[in-house]
């Protein structure tokens, strides 16, 4: 299951990041790793970007972005 799959209010943990070279880069950045605590909060009116939290801050990703991040129950 991918990150950009889940609804609002579902919680899971990063299991992998797939992405390579800058992406991946760009992620790690913006503090997504695996065994990272993950929920989401919400989605914008059109679907993207969408809004999570993690490690006590709120961040929105692109679903083009979250579908490169595996997540587990």
């Amino acid at each position: 299951m991918t990150l950009d799959s889940l609804k609002p209010g579902s919680q899971c943990y990063t299991k992998k990041i797939t992405a390579k070279g800058k992406l991946n880069q760009r992620l790690i950045d913006m503090g997504i790793y695996p065994g990272l605590q993950v929920k989401v909060i919400r989605n914008a009116p059109l679907e993207d970007p969408m809004e999570i939290e993690l490690g006590g801050y709120c961040l929105s990703i692109r679903h083009e972005e979250a579908k490169f991040v595996e997540v587990e129950g």
